[in-house]
């Protein structure tokens, strides 16, 4: 995989022009959105993923990946409309249900949050007794 410095060596990626986050193979680009995800720069990851799940969107880790990284970003309002995208195409996905409910409940939307998360446990095995 060929390596791709940063400008700034790796400081202030927010403000990397955009071709940086769109260079490389798909590959390439979800390896590069994995590493920002673990190096907890969310909004960072967020940026290449954008692009990489648009053109995978019949693929569920893109999208779930930039669902987490709004979420930790605290870019909830783009994180709800990624999770209802994915519960839309795979209504079975158990962890988009539960991060639906755990954005609901950030944006305190705590009795919208319910049904998600009630589906998120039923789906994991937990029933309450």
């Amino acid at each position: 995989m060929q390596r791709i410095d940063h400008p700034n060596g790796g400081r202030d990626a927010m403000n990397a022009p955009t071709a940086y986050f769109e260079h490389g193979t798909a590959a390439e680009r979800w390896a590069r959105a994995q590493l920002f995800f673990d190096a907890k720069e969310y909004a960072t990851a967020a940026r290449v993923l954008e692009t990489l799940a648009g053109e995978a969107s019949e693929q569920l880790a893109p999208r779930l990946l930039l669902a987490r990284a709004y979420y930790h970003s605290a870019q909830l309002s783009r994180a709800e409309h990624e999770l209802r995208g994915i519960l839309e195409r795979w209504p079975v996905e158990d962890y988009a249900q539960l991060m639906l409910g755990r954005t609901l409940e950030r944006l305190g939307r705590a009795a919208e949050a319910r049904p998600y998360l009630r589906m998120a446990a039923a789906m994991a095995g937990e029933f309450p007794e």
